[in-house]
């Protein structure tokens, strides 16, 4: 059974509205792909504040239409797709940044190579990915 907005996982409760509504899609979209809840929630609650974070007015207010419930060959549900991609460090426009390939953006950026591969650990932890470093002039 899909979660919806009025019946979601606890750990969801703090989250912005929109933030939330994605998450549940993203879980929804898991679940049905065949995960279980206690990996699909991890999995949709990362991606879905990755997504929150760098959502433009436009993807917001498309997303405040959207009925969660639907998953069927929906390309903007990333869900089982690229949750068990290995995750990047590369630098770029002058900063490092962490993103799991296939991803369209990346998920973090940092000063330091250091704090990227240590957040790039922690999510390819949380999958079961590899974490590919690359040097800063590749």
């Amino acid at each position: 059974m899909p979660y919806t907005t009025n019946d979601y996982p606890d750990s969801l409760k703090n989250m912005e509205k929109l933030e939330r509504k994605k998450a549940i899609d993203i879980i929804n979209a898991l679940l049905e792909e065949g995960y279980e809840d206690n990996r699909a929630i991890p999995i949709g609650t990362e991606q879905a504040q990755e997504w929150y974070s760098d959502a433009s007015d436009d993807e917001l207010k498309e997303l405040e239409n959207k009925d969660i419930t639907q998953h069927e060959d929906d390309p903007d549900v990333q869900g089982g797709k690229i949750a068990d991609n290995d995750v990047e460090v590369f630098y770029e426009d002058d900063e490092w940044k962490v993103q799991t390939k296939g991803a369209k953006r990346p998920s973090n950026t940092y000063d330091t190579k250091d704090e990227a591969v240590k957040r790039a650990k922690e999510i390819a932890g949380n999958r079961d990915a590899e974490v590919i470093t690359h040097k800063k002039n590749e």
